[in-house]
């Protein structure tokens, strides 16, 4: 890893002092600020090979476009570290993603440079839209860019974006970051003199005359201006042997280029930067690039944790005698249970690695689907799976489900179909902050009828939840559980025993005036809280159905009650408590401890505990 001075970039605080340099100086910058970045992340981690993929793109469009003052909208934010360094935060990014620190993710809160929050995927296009529009209805002379990565492409809403942006006046410019996408590439001579064509100023000055003429003919309403638009890009498609989706959407398209040949980026941008109606540039980059270990393993260093900046070796912490990761867990109980029964198959949307479906997909290919961005659909094609009798298990991470609400309710729940929903990284999941925190699934999910949902308390207790789900429900049925090990000390699980629907169990007696009421893994945090008292604990296990015994009995044999759960305190384990209780007559007080009534930001997971309440000293606080 190279020691030399990073001279170019310190020279720069803002995007400003950026466009001091000459082209010529950019692709030192660019090796510059790969070099920061690598010399950063292996110790602060973050999102790596993304952002080291979208560097010289990044330098390009700073380099181009008068930011902030021209819009540049950054889909799945993990692409951003670059845009973060060249705009003011430089000397604070060894602060990127902890507490109090920088932010995750792009957020208008922290710079004028950030147009919009971008932690989930596929947002940009219809956000730029949206910008484009409002700059011309309020005569603003505003550029307006969406940067969409190749993933984000796959995803429902950034199609809806393109149906619109083809139909609504703008003169908004798309990049498609494109780094494993299989549109297919015109070859040879005549495509480099096809691309300077249409970028080439000479080209588009005859263009725009020619439509200005047509327009004082009267013969560009805008039925003819897409007829002739049609006609020029069924030309194009001619002489290239190829014809895109983008073109078929009356979206003017450039590309595909070398999207890391900074210089010719440059060039490209400053010629189709003030052409008029929507268009695309599609440049293909190499997720990782400048970073060898990161090009050959690409979806392992997109968030890498700390490593070793030599080597690419990564620096993994003892997990001797820790118990074992949910996502493992998950991973091997789903490949048991589909050798048990061949109707059981797994679905993911863009996340084999991270929740363990790809131990499914090793072994049994055929029985495991990966939909790419995808929430919504995912949650659809199992519904479909279900209806001619396969049981799918669909895992997405709890924060993305919130975009799979509709699905959930219209295709799986009314039809009561036999879907199993494994949210992952639910609760608090650390220094992804806002975005990715898993705080609305319980509160979200508990008003829909026929939804059954639990939570595991341990790696035993998740296993059995998943047999139960497969094997003793004819419904649809959600598991939610943190991401990694379960939070408190490491002791040895508890035997899971069966998963009786709708049951919970108790994890210490006590007969003074408190009960605590848990459900899932913080009911560790909630035992270790309650040891040197008298308080009663019960892990609930359901969240619905309730286990009405327990309630019954807790409401009789004490005189406060409290509810621990690491969703939002608005609707969840608490609120159904305290209803229960209501509607029952029982004048007791219920304290519920959760998630607040605001977006939690970034942190360490036991950091976030102690600011939402939710550590042993609190907890044990309200038991006293």
């Amino acid at each position: 890893m190279s020691k030399e001075p990073l001279e170019l970039l310190e020279s720069i605080e803002y995007p400003r002092d950026l466009r001091r340099l000459t082209p010529e100086q950019l692709p030192q910058l660019c090796r510059e600020l790969r070099t920061f970045l690598i010399r950063e992340l292996c110790d602060n981690p973050g999102h790596l090979a993304s952002s080291l993929g979208a560097v010289e793109l990044t330098v390009a469009l700073h380099y181009v476009f008068d930011t902030p003052e021209d819009r540049i909208v950054w889909d799945v934010g993990h692409q951003a570290y670059g845009h973060k360094i060249l705009t003011g935060r430089r000397k604070l990014f060894h602060e990127n993603r902890k507490m109090d620190g920088l932010r995750p993710f792009p957020s208008p809160e922290e710079s004028e440079y950030d147009t919009n929050t971008c932690g989930h995927a596929s947002n940009s296009i219809s956000v730029a839209l949206g910008l484009a529009v409002a700059a011309e209805q309020q005569h603003i002379d505003r550029h307006v860019v969406a940067v969409i990565g190749d993933g984000s492409m796959s995803g429902g809403l950034a199609f809806e974006g393109l149906n619109n942006v083809s139909s609504t006046p703008n003169n908004m410019l798309i990049i498609l970051n494109d780094n494993n996408m299989s549109i297919d590439s015109a070859v040879g001579g005549l495509k480099q003199y096809l691309h300077n064509l249409h970028t080439s100023s000479l080209y588009n000055e005859l263009r725009n005359k020619a439509a200005m003429k047509l327009g004082d003919w009267g013969w560009m309403n805008d039925q003819r201006r897409r007829s002739i638009l049609r006609f020029n890009n069924s030309l194009k498609s001619l002489l290239q042997g190829q014809r895109n989706i983008f073109e078929g959407l009356d979206i003017r398209y450039f590309g595909p280029e070398d999207g890391h040949d900074v210089v010719q980026l440059v060039e490209t941008l400053r010629r189709i930067k003030d052409m008029k109606g929507p268009r695309l540039l599609h440049i293909r980059t190499t997720k990782g690039k400048g970073y060898e270990p990161a090009e050959k393993n690409p979806t392992v260093f997109h968030a890498p944790g700390r490593f070793n900046p030599e080597t690419g070796e990564r620096i993994k912490g003892d997990a001797e005698g820790l118990p074992p990761r949910f996502q493992d867990v998950f991973g091997h109980t789903l490949l048991a249970l589909a050798k048990e029964d061949s109707r059981i198959c797994g679905i993911t949307p863009a996340m084999p690695t991270g929740c363990s479906m790809n131990i499914l997909m090793k072994e049994m290919p055929d029985r495991a689907f990966d939909v790419g961005i995808a929430e919504g659909h995912a949650v659809t094609f199992a519904a479909g799976m279900a209806l001619d009798g396969l049981i799918p298990f669909c895992n997405i991470y709890s924060s993305f489900a919130q975009r799979a609400y509709d699905n959930i309710i219209h295709d799986v729940a009314i039809s009561r179909l036999h879907v199993v929903l494994c949210l992952d990284r639910a609760g608090l999941v650390g220094e992804d902050g806002a975005t990715h925190h898993g705080a609305f699934d319980l509160a979200a999910l508990r008003p829909i009828p026929s939804l059954t949902i639990c939570s595991p308390l341990d790696e035993n207790d998740l296993e059995a939840m998943m047999r139960t789900a497969a094997f003793e429900q004819n419904g649809p049925f959600v598991i939610r559980y943190p991401r990694g090990r379960r939070p408190g000390k490491a002791t040895a699980p508890r035997p899971a025993g069966p998963s009786e629907i709708g049951h919970g169990r108790c994890l210490k007696e006590g007969r003074g005036k408190t009960a605590i009421l848990t459900l899932g893994p913080i009911g560790n945090i909630a035992l270790e809280a309650a040891e040197d008292t008298d308080a009663a604990v019960w892990d609930m296990r359901y969240l619905k159905p309730l286990d009405e015994s327990i309630l019954r009995r807790v409401a009789e044999e004490h005189e406060r009650i409290v509810t621990v759960e690491d969703g939002v305190r608005n609707g969840g384990l608490g609120s159904a408590v305290t209803e229960w209780m209501n509607d029952r007559g029982y004048n007791i007080p219920v304290v519920r401890l959760g998630l607040p009534d605001s977006f939690v930001g970034q942190g360490t997971p036991q950091e976030l505990y102690r600011l939402t309440g939710l550590d042993p000293d609190n907890i044990k606080q309200q038991i006293q």
